[in-house]
């Protein structure tokens, strides 16, 4: 056995991967209607762990029942969820992999028929190239005050539950991704504005979980841009980055912003936001995960040794067949 990406990779706060192989979260829709794990649920993690990545991330859980957005979405938003989160991450330990679990709050890309109240920075609504979401109301301090303890408590149960990490979607159009993109975030007071008063809530977020569950690795799920017209830059995401990494965050995972939770039209072929990933790689201290359509050993070797990234998420061939991927994939 040889190759890069068989190497592991130790974190900043003392959390080693085994390879640079990472599962992304990807919603499975096995979770029942109160957002609680099902055998269904169990049964897809054993699975994903059949593949042997150093880390397989759990699929994009709500925070808070305002921040759901689709109808079995897996939740994270209350104590009730405590017992199948724990399953899930035995299961994944027992696999011999590293257990993480995504929170977020869906913000303005919801619907009303799902999230109880569709609420985002300023009450715009969220722009996309293939579709008009519904509009939002404008957050107030009350509602910025339950998105955090939303955020850290959620995380308090994903360490209770024995994650070796959380991250904080802030990616993909969604509600923190709202709160840093000048398209959406034109508020006045200290949480718009500026760029850096546009990620005061996401540092916050990072600061109080941090505090609150000081066992669990950070990452963050962020832009490399937003993808759209007057959106955020890459030289804006180099900046937060940094603020991210110097507030706790471990790891960053590099994604699309508010125009790109969709395959951008203009990019073809594999590796397709690797991109971003390269545009952030050294920029900090930390690892960097680069995503998009990644599929083959020679390309994660590719990427891996121009340093275009430092783990590799694979996506849809290892959710197509995990066991055939590490048998043909990652191993010589």
């Amino acid at each position: 056995m040889n190759g890069l990406r068989f190497n592991p990779l130790q974190i900043s706060d003392g959390l080693t991967l085994e390879n640079r192989l990472v599962v992304p979260p990807m919603a499975s829709q096995t979770a029942d209607t109160l957002g609680l794990v099902t055998e269904k649920t169990l049964e897809h993690y054993s699975r994903l762990a059949e593949s042997g990545a150093g880390l397989v991330m759990v699929e994009y859980s709500f925070v808070a029942l305002s921040g759901r957005s689709e109808p079995n979405q897996l939740g994270a938003h209350h104590d009730d969820c405590l017992p199948g989160l724990s399953a899930i991450a035995t299961r994944l330990h027992q696999a011999g992999t590293k257990a993480g679990l995504q929170l977020t709050h869906c913000g303005g890309k919801g619907s009303y028929d799902i999230a109880i109240d569709l609420m985002g920075p300023s009450g715009i609504k969220v722009p996309a190239y293939d579709r008009d979401l519904e509009q939002p109301r404008p957050m107030d301090m009350q509602d910025i005050q339950y998105w955090k303890d939303s955020f850290i408590n959620a995380a308090i149960r994903a360490e209770k539950a024995g994650f070796d990490l959380v991250e904080i979607h802030c990616a993909h159009g969604y509600g923190i991704n709202q709160w840093l993109s000048p398209l959406t975030n034109q508020r006045d007071d200290e949480y718009g504005g500026c760029l850096k008063n546009r990620s005061r809530l996401l540092l916050e977020i990072v600061a109080g979980i941090s505090i609150h569950a000081p066992s669990l690795s950070i990452m963050t799920r962020i832009p490399g841009q937003d993808l759209y017209p007057e959106g955020l830059t890459q030289n804006d995401m180099k900046q937060v980055a940094q603020w991210l990494v110097d507030a706790g965050v471990s790891i960053l995972d590099i994604s699309s912003g508010i125009g790109g939770w969709n395959r951008p039209k203009s990019r073809r072929g594999e590796g397709y936001l690797v991109e971003e990933s390269k545009a952030l790689q050294g920029h900090t201290h930390v690892p960097v995960i680069g995503v998009g359509g990644i599929q083959g050993a020679d390309y994660i070797e590719q990427a891996l040794e121009n340093n275009w990234l430092d783990l590799a998420a694979v996506g849809r061939a290892i959710l197509q067949d995990p066991a055939q991927f590490k048998d043909t994939h990652m191993s010589s």
